[in-house]
Parts: C-alpha cells; structure tokens; sequence
C-alpha cells in the first residue's frame, strides 16, 4: 500500500497544494482497499497518521511526544530541528496549519468507513469454547473458519497486559500453528485433543472456535478483527 511519511505534512516544501495531493492520492489507496474490505494494515496507518495530525495541532511545543510510536531518537531528533526552524516563520505555520486542517476533515470519513466494515465483520463472528476453558484462559489455541470454506486455520495465542500511564490493556500475541480441513471426523473436539497430544508445552490450554457467515480477506481483515473479539470475549469471561 502506499504510505506517508511520517512527517509529510512539515517535510520538504510546505505548500497545500503539494501536500493536499499526496494526501489525496494516499487516501484514494485507502479507500480502494476499504472498497474490498482490506482493513489492515490501512485503518490502523490511517488512525495513526490522523492522531499525528492533533497531537501536533494541541500540543506544538511538545514534540517529543507527538510521534511516540514510531519515532526513534533520531526521528524526534529531526523532527525539533524541522520545527524550530518553521516556528519563526508566520506563513509556514499558517500553511502547515491549513493542511493539518484540511487532512483532518478528509481522513475522517476514511477512518468512519474503516471501522464501520470493522463493526460489520465483528458482527458476523461467532466465538465458541471447545470443551472446558480453564480458569486461566489466557494461552492457548482458536480455530478460525472463513465464511463456508471448509479450511480452519488453527493459531496459538496469548493474551498479554500491558500498563499505560492511565490505565491497563489487554493485546494478544498469535503464531500460526496448522490448517486442518473439517469434516464429520476433524470437528473441531477432535482437533483440541490432537493439539493436546502433539503440543506438550500446553497440556490444558484454552481452545476456541471462531468463525464468520461470511468469507472476508483472511490476513487483511478477518484475522485482525477476530485476534481483538477474542481478546474482548476473554476478558469479559474470566
């Protein structure tokens, strides 16, 4: 997919025009991928670049926290020196101000129609344990079916905590295991004891079924968005 920099609204030459077409032509990828229910790695980019854009309209003289996911030293670095050399210039900041502007107003509709296709695939999954889930359901297996294809895709996960500044949040790690395709012998209660005997390293895992009515692109889309139910099913069971 095509991609911005990082800082492409205060690199190079700070011009609309110029800037308000490579952001058009980096949205219209967007939303060629959306049109196919491609959601990632497009929504979360385009949830990145957007928050870019406000931390650095609310928060100017801050910079060392207005890129804290990707930057490195050198980024931030870079980032200081571009900015201190704008600041004094009056027409530079009213420009950059004008673009942040208006790419604001033109990736919010991008950003509406990605999670409302995200809201559409959540709605058609259904999760299932197989069998008992322990009292700790955090390591373990999900078995995920695309629509009405006969292929389930079996993943290890497990669901990780990690402690912002506010609050606590839960993510999950996954490492593709096997395919099997089912039939009325590989039913998914079959497939949890084979894992069992096969895998020693987890003798009591938790396992789950998951499965959509309909077909979505596996690694663009139904993949990320059952990895996130999952971890919203688990914490809400535990």
């Amino acid at each position: 997919m095509k991609s911005l920099g990082i800082n492409w609204f205060i690199e190079g030459s700070i011009d609309f025009e110029h800037k308000k077409y490579i952001l058009l032509d980096y949205l219209q990828e967007i939303n060629r991928h959306f049109d196919k229910s491609r959601l990632y790695p497009n929504l979360s980019d385009l949830i990145f670049h957007h928050n870019n854009l406000l931390d650095f309209r609310n928060n100017k003289t801050a910079l060392q926290q207005t890129f804290p996911q990707r930057l490195t030293k050198a980024d931030i670095a870079a980032v200081k020196l571009t900015y201190q050399k704008i600041v004094q210039d009056d027409n530079a900041m009213a420009e950059i101000e004008s673009i942040i502007y208006y790419a604001l107003a033109k990736m919010n509709p991008a950003i509406q129609t990605g999670k409302e296709i995200y809201d559409f695939v959540e709605s058609r999954l259904v999760i299932d344990p197989i069998g008992l889930v322990p009292l700790m359901p955090y390591h373990g297996y999900f078995s995920l079916r695309n629509g009405k294809e006969r292929t389930n895709y079996i993943y290890e996960y497990q669901v990780t905590i990690f402690e912002h500044k506010d609050d606590k949040f839960r993510g999950i790690n996954v490492q593709f295991v096997d395919t099997y395709e089912q039939s009325i012998v590989a039913t998914p209660e079959n497939i949890k004891l084979d894992l069992i005997r096969r895998r020693k390293h987890l003798p009591n895992p938790a396992v789950y079924y998951v499965q959509s009515d309909i077909a979505f692109p596996l690694e663009q889309t139904l993949l990320p968005v059952a990895k996130r139910s999952l971890v919203k099913y688990i914490s809400s069971a535990a």
